[in-house]
């Protein structure tokens, strides 16, 4: 019986035609990519501890002295002494894993001791630390908005990646505002009535652009029709601010903010992400937030880290103004060489390209025969025909490596000036 069974589930089979070739589908859409310039390339580095922004580009199993231009790590403060030493001390204490949730004895008092360290940080009641910054925003958004029964979110069009996944996870209904336009933001907040809650969500500082977001005007529509403000502040925490926590707190307005997002990957050097609010929000992110709830916690040997680099940023700002003398020292260089840049008065500088290939040449061009190392930026990242590098010089780049860098720009910028680079639609 099994064996006629087997004969005609064979035959069946055989009606239904040509199977699909799944590797086929998965291959065009990646040929798609190559196409249009937007494939990405994963160059492996290996950071130099003590070194940075030095480090080892790994190519073809050889290793190749570069100079890092592009990393988050704006301060160099996974390189400090402090934070290394507090990392390995921590792992010989606790060891390597935090074992496990929040909730199943992940719990660590290291954990609970930086979040407080937060939340004294931002001038808020409490804080919630979760395992990235993207995970925080996701997670805290689609929360929020779910637990806000019919609300409405007021998104900046140009909003990360992250606000937007958490935006799709939620059954809010979405309004996206154009950038910084204040004007665009409160007509649209004044097609809903007074009692429908409202959110808005905006950056500090828009990493591609370096632009910074309207703190004060938005925050001002926010108290005029009793919305909710969730501030965006990944690119400004450490770097901005006599404490250095972020354009609020530089601008003196932390208690005008109800909702502060962050992370320890950037400025702090290490990694995770986190809010700070009041301890009614954070209880309701605590106990409703499935990407807080059912993810491993931080080790507290990476809590710890983070937790000196913030106390260490507290009490000095010699990195700080390090970085900034060094932005505008790069600044006056590419002037100086007709290098197109968006000045945007942040540590952050796009030097604009405006065609995926010729930027994937350029950044090429740097790496291969210069040891610069500057990671092209594309579509979707950035609009088609706004392709850039974008380049975070830190205080440990000398003026060597600035002057340097910028010859080496001149140079590919001239080289691929007469290439024929179709254009992208």
């Amino acid at each position: 019986m099994l064996k006629i069974l087997n004969i005609v589930l064979f035959k069946s089979s055989k009606l239904i035609g040509k199977p699909l070739n799944y590797s086929d589908i998965f291959k065009s859409y990646l040929n798609k990519l190559k196409k249009e310039g937007r494939y990405r390339h994963f160059n492996e580095i290996e950071r130099k501890a003590g070194n940075h922004p030095n480090a080892f580009w790994i190519s073809e199993s050889k290793k190749n002295d570069i100079i890092v231009w592009c990393s988050n790590d704006y301060l160099g403060m996974s390189q400090n002494k402090l934070v290394i030493n507090s990392m390995i001390d921590s792992v010989k204490k606790m060891g390597t894993g935090s074992g496990g949730t929040r909730n199943i004895s992940g719990n660590s008092n290291a954990i609970v001791q930086l979040e407080n360290e937060l939340a004294n940080f931002h001038l808020k009641e409490k804080a919630v630390v979760f395992s990235s910054g993207y995970v925080a925003n996701e997670s805290t958004i689609s929360t929020i908005l779910n637990l806000l029964k019919d609300a409405v979110v007021f998104s900046d069009e140009k909003n990360h990646a992250s606000i937007i996944s958490g935006i799709k996870k939620s059954k809010a209904s979405k309004e996206i505002f154009k950038h910084n336009d204040l004007n665009h933001l409160e007509a649209l907040i004044k097609k809903y009535p007074a009692k429908k809650p409202k959110v808005i969500i905006f950056e500090s500082i828009y990493s591609m652009d370096g632009d910074f977001g309207d703190i004060f005007g938005i925050s001002k529509i926010a108290k005029k029709h009793n919305a909710l403000t969730y501030l965006d502040e990944v690119h400004a925490v450490g770097m901005y601010g006599k404490k250095g926590s972020g354009m609020a707190e530089e601008l003196g307005l932390q208690n005008s903010i109800d909702i502060i997002q962050g992370t320890l990957g950037k400025a702090f050097g290490t990694m995770g992400g986190y809010i700070a609010s009041s301890n009614i929000i954070c209880d309701a992110i605590r106990s409703y937030a499935s990407g807080y709830i059912f993810t491993t916690a931080l080790p507290p040997a990476l809590v710890k880290a983070a937790s000196t680099s913030i106390n260490y940023l507290l009490k000095s700002d010699k990195e700080r103004k390090l970085q900034h003398k060094n932005t505008i020292l790069l600044k006056k260089y590419l002037l100086k060489e007709n290098i197109n840049f968006m000045d945007n008065k942040s540590h952050i500088i796009p030097i604009m390209v405006n065609n995926p290939l010729r930027c994937k040449e350029i950044s090429n061009i740097l790496l291969n025969e210069f040891k610069h190392y500057i990671q092209p930026i594309n579509y979707p990242t950035v609009p088609v025909g706004t392709e850039r590098l974008r380049v975070t010089p830190g205080p440990l780049h000398t003026e060597k490596m600035i002057y340097d860098l910028t010859i080496a720009l001149k140079y590919a910028f001239k080289k691929t000036s007469k290439n024929n680079y179709s254009k992208i639609a």
